[in-house]
């Protein structure tokens, strides 16, 4: 079968940065691509030169045998190439019909906007993937997974012959992947073909029927997703075999004192009544469906949030929280599942961020900062933390969600912390920096440190938790130690089919 798509010896660099070097391959009609690698192995570069964000420095490429040669996203999308992005492009403040026909709105002889009919192809567009929504809703009314879900149907609406798919499911609860993945699947059926960038590998087994490897900007392979293993693509995208994702444990229960207590937290509608302790290098883990109300948990014990009830205690002696301010000084980091909203100063240096929590502890008498020092700190943290940056002067935004997520880490390090909240530590992260952190996380608490993870993936949460604690609308319906670890079990606490208290 002839292809539809196909590239030939394609590449781009940057400053400093070969993106993609030489890249060539194919894609057939109603066929599924899964397009894996690291971060920076040049898996977005690649489809954005397809997609005419960025222009090819050499090679070319083909649709239906005939060149291409597009000047921007406009040519690429009449040509039948569309792509969502991983920043959604959607406007919060009009409405859904609004954002799935922008600038293609139906419209009168007068350029007036034909709003019944609008509404109309809306509601079309929306029953055909089940999708009970009021057309005229504000955008900014909808939770994060629908959103994504309908930048998925903004593309589809223009009737693509090739959808490319750059992460569609970092925010998208188990039953809205689901969802999702029908919805592709339907599509296949109709004859459109799909290129789906993923770091999420048990994806690629659900969804493609064939899966793409690049690493370092090069084309590594391709292959029949059942005629290869989860370990031999990730052998492939980092160039070695990583046996031991996710280090293994020395804590052991009840070896050591609770030494942190959070005690009866509540807060109208969000959470009631959750109480749990933590011991010393324990790595605990909160499993729960989205909208649970870990996060929110979470967010109160740091002070961001109000609590209505509840108290705190570390070392045998009750704190209170007012702030996160208080939390730091107290030792306690909240690492945030939103890293380029509220966790990094983005347009900042590496240098400016990793000091940003402990500004104090780098200042002289004076209040003035001492710069030899803090690079020093800065450098040696770079180094441990092993984040690839041509520079500590470079900009946040520059670095590839595996390193920013490394500098997150590295940034709430520096004030020792007692106690350490991930929340979602590895969301949007390769496989290669997924395991680099998973050691670090286990070196934290080998040196005492207590650790809660906040994870909505649950192979994570077995890997490397030593207990998990399940929550369901607001309240702990379940306790699983390691021996008794399961994905079955702990569902079953998070759906609130178990509850621990039946029993």
């Amino acid at each position: 079968m002839k292809y539809l798509l196909r590239t030939e010896g394609l590449s781009k660099s940057f400053p400093g940065v070969q993106a993609v070097d030489q890249v060539s391959f194919g894609l057939r009609q109603g066929e599924i691509l899964a397009l894996v690698g690291e971060n920076g192995a040049g898996k977005s570069t690649l489809m954005q030169m397809l997609c005419g964000v960025q222009r090819p420095e050499s090679g070319s490429f083909y649709l239906d045998d005939q060149e291409m040669n597009f000047f921007s996203a406009h040519d690429a999308l009449n040509a039948g190439i569309s792509m969502v992005f991983q920043e959604l492009s959607l406007v919060n403040g009009i409405s859904i019909a609004e954002n799935i026909f922008a600038n293609r709105q139906p419209v009168g002889r007068v350029n007036n906007i034909k709003w019944r009919e609008l509404r109309s192809q809306t509601r079309q567009l929306l029953h055909r993937f089940n999708l009970e929504l009021d057309p005229a809703m504000l955008v900014k009314r909808l939770p994060m997974g629908k959103k994504q879900v309908l930048e998925i149907l903004k593309a589809i609406s223009n009737d693509p012959k090739i959808l490319i798919l750059d992460e569609p499911t970092s925010s998208l609860t188990e039953a809205e992947i689901i969802d999702l993945f029908n919805i592709i699947r339907n599509l296949q059926m109709e004859g459109m073909s799909f290129i789906f960038i993923t770091h999420k590998l048990r994806e690629v087994f659900q969804l493609a029927d064939q899966v793409m490897v690049m690493r370092d900007g090069r084309y590594v392979g391709t292959h029949k997703v059942d005629q290869v293993t989860e370990d031999e693509l990730v052998a492939m995208m980092v160039g070695r075999e990583i046996t031991d994702m996710y280090g293994s444990a020395s804590y052991e229960e009840d070896s050591r004192e609770e030494y942190f207590r959070v005690d009866r937290f509540s807060r109208k509608d969000v959470f009631k009544d959750i109480s749990f302790g933590l011991q010393r290098g324990e790595i605990l883990g909160l499993a729960g469906l989205v909208g649970a109300g870990r996060t929110e948990l979470a967010r109160s014990i740091f002070g961001i949030d109000p609590k209505d009830t509840g108290k705190i205690s570390l070392d045998g002696a009750e704190i209170e929280i007012r702030n996160p301010q208080k939390a730091i000084d107290q030792g306690i980091a909240y690492l945030t599942e939103d890293r380029k909203g509220q966790g990094l100063f983005l347009n900042m240096t590496i240098f400016e961020n990793l000091i940003a929590p402990v500004l104090k502890e780098f200042t002289n008498r004076f209040g003035i900062l001492v710069r030899k020092q803090i690079s020093s700190d800065v450098n040696h943290r770079v180094e441990e933390f092993n984040i690839i940056t041509p520079s500590i002067t470079q900009k946040m935004l520059n670095l590839s969600g595996g390193n920013q997520q490394k500098s997150m880490i590295a940034m709430w390090m520096g004030i020792n912390p007692k106690v350490t909240f991930f929340d979602e530590p590895t969301r949007g992260v390769d496989v290669g920096a997924r395991s680099e952190i998973y050691h670090k996380i286990r070196e934290l608490a080998e040196k005492g440190t207590g650790i809660v993870i906040i994870s909505s993936d649950l192979p994570e949460l077995i890997g490397i938790c030593d207990r998990i604690l399940v929550i369901h609308q607001g309240q702990i319906t379940g306790e699983v130690t390691r021996n008794d670890f399961s994905e079955e079990l702990i569902m079953a606490y998070a759906a609130g089919i178990k509850n621990h208290k039946q029993h």
